[in-house]
Order: structure tokens, then sequence, then C-alpha cells
């Protein structure tokens, strides 16, 4: 590089006078290191996925969540181009898991397969500290997935066919009737609790890891009933060792036409729908949570899928991040309402 200098006379210091060529080397050297930082600046995700994303869910294979998730999985995998795999924790009431992701990575590649009631009722009933998570601080809502009504199933031998014939029963013989749950504090739990204080009856309750060591236990007549989502409620209605004795919602389900809602049996405020979504880490990057949402409402709008899921009794919910938000919020403040009129507390 030719770099002149003269004595400044004057000063009595040596000035260097930079050549053109240097100047050109110097605006160069710039341009360069800007486009380093400018890629540096890049989103990091744009090849986001480029490996299998895990899907957690809080409960024994077999159970509603545990169903749906894998239906969602398989069509999320599809439109990503990569695997979802299905990863089973269960234990306190689904917590463990949400305990689990919230302590994740937050890169898009483990994401909580929520059961959005259950976990409002339960941060509620138990408090932030002992569930180990906050739900509307600690995760960012993806996308919600759909409704799914609650139905209380009782074991056949008992001979009860409708909420009549059940309220009867237990009134005649307080604390006789056992139901199930999938642990303190959980949907079924809270659920019961509440249709047993509008129903006036005496029920004992025997908590559980998951949905299927409790339906194991009814179809055996270790228990007598249980609150369940539709998706377990309809895969074991067939065996004809159970019965459904009513539907916790504001309308009938198509997939079982002849099973009364409480509302029409003589309950007209009970109503318990379980709302499923997918949840992130928090932090996890924006255009990650969209690619994500995308893929989702995708698989919703396959008509396959959403016949799948209707047969499963589950009435889809198609939503934006900010639309799954709202949604999270309001489920929220609807259960932490509820909890507080009906002062259900978890002994």
């Amino acid at each position: 590089m030719a770099v002149r200098g003269h004595r400044n006379q004057s000063k009595g210091k040596y000035v260097m006078k930079k050549s053109p060529l240097f100047h050109r080397i110097r605006c160069l050297t710039l341009a360069t290191l800007a486009v380093g930082a400018a890629s540096l600046a890049a989103p990091v995700f744009a090849a986001y996925p480029d490996k299998p994303i895990s899907l957690v869910v809080g409960f024994t294979p077999g159970g509603g969540v545990d169903v749906v998730g894998r239906i969602i999985a398989q069509g999320m995998g599809e439109n990503l181009k990569t695997s979802v795999v299905v990863e089973n924790k269960p234990g306190f009431s689904g917590n463990i898991s949400a305990q689990y992701v919230k302590r994740a990575a937050p890169d898009g590649y483990t994401l909580l397969m929520a059961p959005t009631t259950s976990y409002a009722m339960t941060e509620k009933i138990l408090g932030k500290e002992t569930v180990g998570y906050d739900l509307l601080a600690d995760f960012i809502p993806v996308s919600t997935l759909g409704e799914l009504p609650l139905i209380l199933l009782a074991n056949k031998q008992l001979g009860m066919n409708n909420y009549a014939d059940m309220s009867a029963k237990a009134r005649a013989n307080p604390g006789k009737y056992a139901y199930g749950s999938t642990g303190n504090g959980s949907t079924e739990h809270i659920v019961t609790e509440l249709f047993r204080q509008q129903a006036k009856v005496d029920l004992l309750h025997v908590p559980y890891r998951g949905s299927s060591p409790a339906m194991s236990d009814l179809l055996g007549g270790e228990i007598q009933m249980m609150f369940t989502t539709s998706p377990t409620a309809l895969a074991n209605l067939p065996s004809g060792r159970v019965t459904a004795l009513g539907v916790a919602s504001q309308k009938r389900l198509t997939v079982l036409p002849d099973v009364p809602t409480f509302a029409e049996q003589g309950l007209p405020a009970f109503n318990a729908v379980a709302v499923y979504s997918i949840l992130a880490p928090k932090g996890t990057p924006d255009d990650v949570i969209v690619k994500l949402n995308a893929a989702i409402s995708e698989v919703l709008k396959t008509p396959a899928i959403k016949d799948k899921l209707s047969q499963l009794g589950v009435e889809v919910v198609q939503t934006t991040p900010q639309q799954s938000r709202q949604r999270l919020e309001a489920e929220v403040a609807k259960w932490n309402t509820a909890i507080d009129q009906t002062k259900i507390t978890v002994q």
C-alpha cells in the first residue's frame, strides 16, 4: 500500500498522507465487516426445523390428551417436513410435563401438548409455586386446537342409565361411590367437585397418575364413575362395561346423539368443556411461533383430520398466536372465578 508522509513544519510532526488505494482498501474492509454483521443479525431460525420436534404430553398413552396430540403431531410433521415425536411424561396432573417444557431451550424443538383448562384449574387450586410454573408468564401459546366436552361414565354394573339414576343412588348412599381423576387439581377432579356441589351428592375422590389407569379401574369396578374427555369416553363405551350418564356441554355430541346434556337433565348451570392447546417455552422466537402456528392451521383444515377429531368429539378451533393468547387468558380468568365462587380446595 502506498503511504507517503511529510513533516509539518509548524508543529514539527510527521503527518501520514494516505493514498487513494488505501481508501479503497479501507472501504472494502468496512463493507465486508458490515456484511458479516448483517449475516449475524439475520434470523438464526431461518432453517427451522432441521431436526425432530418433541411434543410433550403430560399423561399416559391412550388418554384424550395423548390421542389428540398424536393426531396433531403426525400432521405437523408432514407439514414441517420433519418428525414430531410424542413424548409422554405423566404425573402430577400433567404438571411434570409443563415444568419440563418450561425449562426446555426456547428454540421450537420442545413443545407442550397442553390441556389448558386443566392447567388453569390446577394453577389456581394449588398455586404457582406448587405447580412449578406461571401459565401466562412462562409459555407462549402457539395455537388452540379444539374443545372437548367432558362425559360422566359409570360402571355398567351399577345399573345407572342417566343423571336421575345416579343422583338418586348417590344421595341414598353418601360417600359410597368413588370417582376417579387424573390427579389432585386435575380437570376431572375440579369438574366432578363442581358437579358434586350442584348435584348435592357426596362422592369419594380417587386420584390416578393418568386417564388410562383410572379408566382401567372404572372398567373393573374398583371405582364407580369418572368424568373424562370425549376421546377417552368414546374409546371405552364400545366395551359395554361403562354407561354415559350425561355430557357436560351446552349441546349433545354428534357422535353420541342419544346421550343428553346435564343441562337437559336438570343442571342448567353445569358446563365443563376442556380446551386443548400447544404451548412453547417463553423466549421462543416469533418467527418460529408463526411457522408452527401455520403448520398446525393446515393440519386443522385437513378434511380427514377434522373428521377424525370430530369422531373423537373434538370441536376444532383454529386461532392465530394472538388469538391463542387471548383464549388462554380467558380460560385462566374463567376458572379462577369459578373456583373462587365455589370455594373448591384440594385436601
